[in-house]
């Protein structure tokens, strides 16, 4: 790898990693009087699989959250770009090219798959709702094209067969994919995946593993992602941060935080004095 005060870095495989596309700055955040985050610093990098890694409890999806604007920190900054990046809601956050998929799916199981996949375009629509309401100028022409992505979407996580299905009534792993599918149709830069393995049986985890390193390599799309899979997150990412307890306890590439006796007693639940 390149050093980490370079632009970016060399990947095993021969893939270049950017610079930094968002930093946490000494993140603090609490409820009340529980600290569920306390002064943790990490990078993103343009073009890379970041994983977020830890026991239960140990703070992932809350500084998932505070990520994608659904919580504010106390104290620290994120940067995006290099910038300070103000307190922003959720729908600000994805406008800036951020979107998320979400531990417990979070879809509309009476809408079609391709309905489903186009409420990620949301963002993208700009016509007034007057032209909406008459589809016609504007309205008209970003229907066509949203359609157009979703359709490519679909196509490429190859689920054509079930596009006019109901979502209710899909099994749990295709679920996942269309909700993948949801996210990955509004381009975003930066993919956040909650748990995208969790409750899937060993075929559906290769399917899901395949499909985020295509995204990663067709899209270049660069991807942060929380996984209790190590076999999964190992065989993924290009770098781990490891968290418990609201602290951070690793940082690094894989091999470094596979060896990393912190992170061990994490998890094997060894006992201090």
């Amino acid at each position: 790898m390149l050093d980490d005060t370079s632009d970016g870095y060399i990947t095993t495989d021969g893939r270049r990693i950017g610079g930094v596309l968002m930093e946490m700055r000494n993140i603090t955040l609490r409820f009340g009087g529980v600290v569920a985050i306390k002064d943790i610093s990490f990078d993103i990098r343009e073009g890379e699989i970041r994983a977020i890694i830890g026991p239960n409890g140990a703070g992932k999806s809350s500084m998932l959250n505070v990520i994608s604007g659904f919580y504010h920190p106390q104290e620290g900054e994120v940067l995006f770009e290099g910038k300070p990046r103000p307190p922003m809601k959720p729908y600000q956050v994805a406008r800036q090219g951020i979107a998320r998929t979400f531990q417990n799916i979070a879809l509309f199981n009476g809408m079609s798959v391709l309905d489903n996949v186009m409420t990620g375009r949301l963002t993208k629509m700009n016509a007034g709702l007057l032209a909406q309401g008459l589809w016609y100028g504007k309205a008209e022409r970003e229907e066509t094209e949203n359609r157009i992505k979703a359709e490519r979407v679909i196509d490429f996580l190859e689920i054509q067969h079930i596009r006019k299905t109901p979502v209710g009534r899909l099994p749990y792993g295709l679920k996942k994919r269309v909700e993948l599918a949801r996210a990955l149709v509004a381009e975003p830069r930066l993919l956040l995946l909650d748990e995208p393995m969790a409750g899937m049986n060993v075929e559906e985890k290769e399917d899901m593993s395949r499909f985020i390193l295509d995204v990663n390599d067709e899209f270049g799309t660069t991807i942060a992602l929380i996984e209790h899979d190590m076999g999964v997150v190992m065989d993924l990412s290009d770098r781990v941060v490891v968290m418990d307890y609201g602290k951070k306890i690793g940082d690094g590439p894989p091999d470094e935080v596979r060896a990393n006796q912190d992170v061990i007693d994490a998890y094997l639940g060894v006992a201090h004095d």
